[in-house]
């Protein structure tokens, strides 16, 4: 029965709400003290990471020793009832520009899969304090508020479009709203996901990037779209594999009126 409990999902994601704070104390020692004359500082985001890491693999150990953690070329073993069938996903720092500079829009994500399927995820930003969390198939939070995505069915000049930094190079647009990239992608997909952007526009993504940002956006009603219009599932690129398609977060019904918008150049 004890271990029952240890394993139910309001004990696992209490333990991974307690866990990503924890970390961000640990991230708040390092942010904003980049080399100062340096665009990036490779070397303090290097050893803010190694030690986030570090950190996140001790204390998973401790509580859960034969839960896995993901890998960039992580497999599909099949189908188990044992411990390993909880696979962790971590990503240290997501907006790694703004950490090192001292911009407040950067995070720590965190995602737990039961036999490879998605049981929940948060993001959190140390800066703001602002903590993004859902289980799968049920509702998003910011903090205890439940947040749910846009439910307009336009755009206008009121609207806003969240996108990467060479969004400019690669397209043409017609976007009668607002335009801003924050340099963080998840946060970008969670303010999606509060409703206080209408669509976010990404690339040059990950499995371990997304992980938490699709449980979040799926469970405040918006979804992960390619530029087709087609589904996107991010389990496909479990094993590493880079994610080329550019890819267009928005509610369902948002899609075509964003997406009618966007020419793409490239």
């Amino acid at each position: 029965m004890a271990a029952d409990q240890a394993h139910g999902i309001e004990a696992l994601s209490g333990f991974a709400k307690k866990l990503v704070v924890r970390l961000g104390e640990e991230a708040l020692s390092y942010y904003g003290k980049g080399k100062t004359g340096v665009k990036f500082d490779e070397d303090l985001v290097t050893a803010a990471e190694l030690q986030l890491a570090s950190v996140f693999e001790t204390k998973l150990h401790d509580h859960y020793p034969e839960h896995l953690l993901f890998e960039n070329n992580q497999g599909n073993d099949g189908y188990t009832h044992d411990e390993r069938r909880y696979l962790w996903i971590h990503d240290p720092i997501d907006g790694v520009d703004n950490f090192q500079t001292g911009i407040p829009i950067w995070g720590i994500s965190l995602a737990l899969l039961e036999n490879f399927w998605p049981i929940f995820g948060l993001f959190y930003m140390p800066a703001t304090g602002d903590l993004f969390h859902a289980q799968a198939d049920r509702s998003a939070y910011r903090g205890e508020k439940k947040i749910t995505v846009a439910n307009q069915k336009n755009v206008n000049d009121e609207s806003l479009l969240l996108t990467y930094s060479r969004f400019h190079q690669q397209y043409q647009t017609s976007f009668p709203g607002k335009i801003r990239g924050l340099g963080c992608t998840t946060a970008h997909i969670c303010y999606v996901a509060t409703g206080r952007a209408d669509a976010a526009l990404i690339a040059n993504e990950s499995y371990k990037g997304l992980a938490a940002a699709r449980v979040i956006i799926e469970a405040a009603g918006g979804k992960i779209f390619r530029m087709d219009g087609s589904g996107f599932f991010l389990n496909d690129y479990m094993d590493g594999q880079k994610i080329e398609d550019h890819l267009l977060v928005v509610s369902p019904e948002n899609f075509s009126p964003v997406l009618s918008c966007l020419k793409r150049l490239l």
